[in-house]
């Protein structure tokens, strides 16, 4: 039975070294590009319902967090179906080394986030810039095992995100200081997996 044990141990550590050095093919383009439009709707709703976030802060934070919750949600669904159908007997080790790559950024956005509305009400405007930056790091951390021209949209998210914060308070609430660059951001990533898609014969 230890023997057993053993090579089953064995078996799961040599599959997880083959993901690990696999390039995820999880990520759907067109999804990636649907979010990039949703990022853009975010900002033409925020334009239109909050003129003034500054001052109504919540409602502006509710609408990117909405968007960003839906985006999650529907990459998800997607990046399970599709790991499922590419990478098949590695599928659960592929859809785990995604998520750990992206996690930590989210949790570092989430507390990041609560500490300056909770404590340092004055530098609020500087979440959004915050998110981008964030955000780019994920994007970063993931380029290992994915196509590296990834890292060019890793690259824009830290450029967007420290030209936000260069803003002045007022402007770096403005929704298209979020709806730019997401769109931009998101429409390059779904360009990039798709020239590597078809690249490599693969379905896009």
């Amino acid at each position: 039975m230890n023997d057993l044990h053993k090579a089953l141990g064995d078996i799961n550590s040599i599959r997880r070294q083959v993901a690990h050095s696999t390039e995820f093919r999880g990520y759907g383009p067109m999804t990636l590009a649907a979010t990039g439009v949703l990022a853009l709707a975010a900002a033409a709703v925020q334009a239109l319902w909050v003129p003034d976030p500054a001052s109504h802060l919540a409602s502006y934070l509710a609408i990117w967090m909405l968007t960003a919750a839906i985006s999650a949600a529907v990459i998800a669904v997607e990046m399970y179906a599709r790991t499922r159908r590419i990478h098949s007997g590695m599928a659960d080790e592929m859809i785990r080394m995604a998520v750990e790559q992206f996690l930590p950024a989210v949790g570092v956005g989430a507390c990041v986030t609560f500490v300056l509305l909770r404590f340092v009400p004055t530098a609020q405007w500087m979440i959004p810039g915050l998110w981008q930056v964030i955000f780019s790091l994920g994007v970063f951390a993931s380029c290992r095992f994915l196509p590296r021209p990834i890292a060019a949209a890793g690259a824009w998210y830290l450029l967007t995100g420290l030209t936000c914060l260069m803003l002045p308070d007022q402007r770096a609430f403005s929704p298209w200081a979020m709806g730019i660059p997401y769109a931009v951001g998101q429409m390059m990533v779904a360009g990039i997996l798709l020239h590597a898609a078809r690249g490599d014969g693969d379905e896009a």
